[in-house]
């Protein structure tokens, strides 16, 4: 059996096909290009009992994933995140059968090590020696770290309002951090020129088409966590849309509005107050400090239970996308106080 059946990419606009096998931008068409696999040859081949005994990380499913040589690898362990019940939470919001994909605990602290990995790992394969991208944080933090484990170079543009950590994981993976005044279509304007400058590889969201593949699995681990059935509803913050249209070519196709329209989905708008209160509810009735992303996935889940949209019996899987640990400026928590004689009040 192969390691990978990758066989092509495609332009997701016209269905053109392009080579696989030689480093990748956008399509012809200015297109993101979108991986292929044999899955007809991989059918005849493949059966979920072939998992045993693999590696507890998103590789375990590298048939699917578009590394050839299993020694050009780039890892930390990365993939295979708890799925937790969370009934306490799910009881108060009307979602008994309420669950967390919990992506805290992927290195880097952010769902951005899948990308990272699997981006990485195949930029290395096809003999890229320096990228560069524009980011708000965690993905340029993971791609850093993991160029730096596969011995790649890398330049890193973030916003100054950026959170702090991640530019210290940039900074410390030797990477060539550079801040700019203005939003993350600023930092794309600075990455773009330093690309056409001086011919590095631009790693930015869907302008390359690998990232996709390593947030695709977080799709297929919550089909196997759940005995390969599907939940009847997965939220999901979207940023960029990378994860969520992983998540669907994991279990359909591409791209995000037709990822919501097939699967009859909706898109939530949350506000920040929201986003604080869910925050304090998933750490005092779960015990599980989540990202603010994590936190407005929840409170989306909670205004379609009460809209109706979501069903009370219905199965429902929230995405918390990093560890809230990475934003200790998220929320404002004010300590008690101590007693004038320096006591815990009783």
């Amino acid at each position: 059996m192969p390691y990978s059946y990758l066989s092509h990419l495609r332009c997701s606009k016209t269905g053109e096909i392009v080579d696989a096998d030689q480093p990748q931008q956008l399509s012809p068409v200015g297109a993101p290009l979108l991986a292929s696999y044999d899955l007809e040859a991989l059918k005849q081949a493949w059966h979920p009992a072939a998992l045993l005994g693999r590696p507890a990380s998103l590789w375990r499913y590298h048939e699917l994933l578009p590394v050839r040589d299993p020694a050009q690898v780039v890892t930390l362990g990365e993939g295979f995140t708890p799925l937790l019940p969370l009934p306490r939470l799910g009881k108060q919001v009307g979602i008994p059968d309420l669950w967390m994909k919990d992506e805290s605990l992927t290195p880097t602290g952010s769902f951005k090590a899948r990308g990272a990995a699997v981006g990485v790992s195949r930029a290395r394969e096809l003999g890229v020696t320096h990228f560069a991208m524009p980011t708000n944080g965690n993905a340029g933090a993971a791609w850093a770290l993991y160029g730096a484990r596969a011995g790649l170079r890398s330049t890193i543009v973030q916003p100054q309002a950026a959170p702090a950590i991640t530019r210290l994981e940039s900074a410390l993976a030797g990477a060539r951090l550079y801040l700019v005044d203005g939003l993350i279509s600023d930092a794309g304007r600075q990455v773009a020129e330093a690309v056409a400058q001086q011919g590095l590889f631009d790693a930015s969201t869907l302008k390359e088409p690998y990232r996709i593949e390593g947030k695709k699995t977080m799709g297929f681990e919550i089909a196997e966590q759940l005995g390969w059935t599907l939940p009847d509803v997965i939220l999901y913050p979207t940023g960029g849309g990378v994860g969520l249209i992983g998540i669907y070519k994991a279990l359909g196709d591409f791209l995000v509005l037709d990822a919501l329209y097939r699967t009859e989905g909706c898109a939530v708008a949350v506000e920040d107050g929201a986003i604080q209160r869910e925050l304090r509810q998933l750490a005092s009735q779960e015990g599980c400090f989540v990202c603010p992303e994590g936190a407005a996935a929840f409170a989306a889940a909670r205004q379609l239970r009460e809209a109706g949209w979501i069903q009370g019996g219905e199965r429902v899987v929230v995405l918390n996308t990093g560890a809230g640990i990475k934003y200790p400026d998220a929320i404002t928590v004010v300590p008690q106080r101590l007693r004038r004689d320096g006591r815990i009040p009783a």
